[in-house]
């Protein structure tokens, strides 16, 4: 990944708040800045040229789920190749959640994140415990980890499960001005489930989840948001009811927010019937039904979902190449994001770009406080270079990670990453 600080990309159509498009210009990047934005502009001396007749560039997207397993899992994915990930996927940033080896509970490990992720083309945000050790009994040092470069607060894996410690750590992190991401999951209700609760585990002999476990979690969070004044976010959501749930808590004006997974307004259970119990296909929330499905992509089109994210989660290869039910849960998603949602949303007619694009650039960094990029003269060049109609086979050449963990070797995407320019840095995925 090498320093490309002086730029020339030519023909590209901007899409941002102040973008429609609609119009071909050239964009000119000077020492990491976006330096002149104009038409038939000439290649100067020291300056790569690329052009990007018929692609479209935006601000750079946010991906605010992901598991960079580092410190304490470099067997499946570290730092370095996690980003590496991301920018093929087309993200310059993401936030990534705390279920390390140590967690990230403390203001060393975020400092320590924030230390191994400089100089890389993708920033990286911290996102620290909820609680110490992640064990769900006394609450992190959350102002200390704010300091040192957290954007939130979680115990991602598992849910916040103490509704006391919960209504605590909205307290504290409203003081704050942070948001509280809380995988929802009543443990009593879904577990040893392995799949989603219904007709296909019933066939296939295999203990469920149903989705009340999820819908019993977001509702208590939804009411303890309203009763702290805290923000509550909710991650990777995955049932009809539970959308229902947080589109009425938005009318009432409660301060919560949610993201979906790209997998989540994708794929079904039944996939694990097709596939043979392949277990690429086991994620947690598991996926769910049809309606379901239907459900993710209707909550995005009217914007009860703000984000979508990946929940991008490595494994290695002989972690997963076991017996259905002892495989761990997750898959990676980066690589595949934009091809899953341009067949998924735009394709389909069910979104228009800057609709999807919201999802994925101004959502996220307005959920965790971060600034958001521009395409003006003057403005730091943080962007996104794609298309959103190339047809295109994902194949094991395109993972990038350092775990083969997907779903979707061999499915057909639709649009394709093409670049990413941040950190003075132009990584081209050709």
């Amino acid at each position: 990944m090498s320093h490309t600080p002086d730029l020339l990309i030519k023909n590209v159509k901007p899409v941002s708040t102040s973008h429609d498009g609609s119009k071909e210009v050239d964009i000119r990047i000077r020492k990491g800045k976006i330096a002149e934005i104009g038409q038939d502009l000439e290649e100067k001396d020291n300056e790569k040229a690329h052009d990007a007749k018929g692609s479209y560039i935006s601000p750079g997207w946010m991906d605010m789920h992901v598991h960079l397993r580092e410190p304490g899992y470099e067997h499946k994915e570290t730092i370095e190749t996690g980003c590496r990930a991301a920018a093929f996927g087309g993200f310059t940033e993401v936030a990534c959640m705390p279920n390390t080896n140590p967690p990230i509970h403390a203001r060393d490990v975020v400092e320590f994140i924030k230390k191994k992720s400089e100089g890389l083309p993708v920033n990286v945000h911290p996102i620290g415990c909820v609680s110490k050790d992640r064990k769900g009994e006394s609450i992190a040092e959350m102002a200390d980890m704010q300091d040192g470069g957290a954007v939130a607060f979680s115990d991602d894996g598992d849910p916040v499960y103490n509704s006391e410690l919960m209504r605590v750590a909205l307290e504290y992190s409203s003081m704050l001005g942070m948001p509280i991401i809380n995988h929802e999951e009543d443990l009593k209700l879904s577990r040893p489930g392995h799949m989603h609760e219904g007709k296909v585990s019933t066939r296939l002999g295999l203990d469920g989840t149903p989705g009340i476990a999820e819908e019993v979690m977001i509702a208590r969070d939804i009411l303890l948001a309203e009763f702290t004044g805290g923000h509550v976010h909710v991650a990777h959501i995955s049932t009809a009811k539970a959308v229902d749930l947080v589109r009425k808590a938005k009318a009432d004006g409660i301060h919560v927010t949610t993201e979906v997974c790209t997998h989540h307004f994708d794929l079904t259970d039944e996939e694990i019937e097709r596939q043979n119990f392949d277990t690429n296909f086991k994620m947690h929330p598991p996926l769910r039904t049809q309606e379901d499905v239907d459900a993710m992509i209707e909550g995005l089109a009217d914007g009860t979902i703000d984000a979508i994210c990946t929940d991008h989660a490595p494994h290695a290869i002989e972690e997963k190449e076991v017996e259905f039910i002892y495989a761990p849960n997750g898959i990676i998603g980066l690589e595949t994001a934009w091809g899953v949602t341009g067949r998924r949303l735009l394709k389909s007619g069910k979104m228009k770009l800057r609709e999807v694009l919201t999802k994925l650039i101004d959502n996220p960094r307005n959920i965790l406080n971060l600034e958001i990029p521009k395409i003006e003269e003057g403005a730091f060049a943080n962007l996104t270079l794609f298309n959103t109609d190339r047809e295109w086979t994902f194949e094991q050449k395109h993972i990038k990670s350092k775990s083969k963990n997907s779903p979707y070797v061999g499915s057909q995407m639709v649009g394709k990453a093409e670049a990413i320019y941040n950190n003075g840095q132009f990584i081209v995925n050709e």
